[in-house]
């Protein structure tokens, strides 16, 4: 998986973010919104309005690196919340990005082998 390195603090940006924004338009928002520092070295997720895309934004040390994903089927979970941001692990994150729900991660283990083993008989 490609991705921020070990160590790095992943935010979460809450609410929905359009998507057509590239780097200058995301380091905007990291900056004048979330009034944070885009170059240090945190990655930020952003979820699009309908919730089958992100694109995650980090400073990897020698300039920006933009991960762009779109689910081919379901959407990405995310909280509830407006506005601000929520902390995720490095195994949270890679759980997002698999699509599975990073806040409940064996229910969602435990609903697909119940379907796998209904398909099997």
């Amino acid at each position: 998986m490609i991705g921020p390195p070990s160590g790095t603090l992943i935010w979460l940006v809450a609410g929905f973010t359009d998507l057509r924004r590239g780097f200058d338009g995301l380091c905007a928002m990291v900056q004048n919104e979330l009034k944070e520092n885009v170059f240090s070295g945190q990655a930020y997720i952003f979820r699009g309005k309908r919730g089958d895309k992100i694109k995650v934004l980090w400073y990897t040390g020698d300039g920006l690196a933009l991960f762009y994903k779109r689910l081919s089927d379901g959407k990405f979970v995310w909280p509830q919340a407006k506005d601000g941001t929520i902390s995720l692990s490095a195994a949270q994150l890679s759980m997002l990005l698999e699509g599975i729900d990073w806040r409940r991660p064996n229910a969602r283990r435990r609903r697909r082998r119940i379907r796998n083993a209904s398909i099997r008989r």
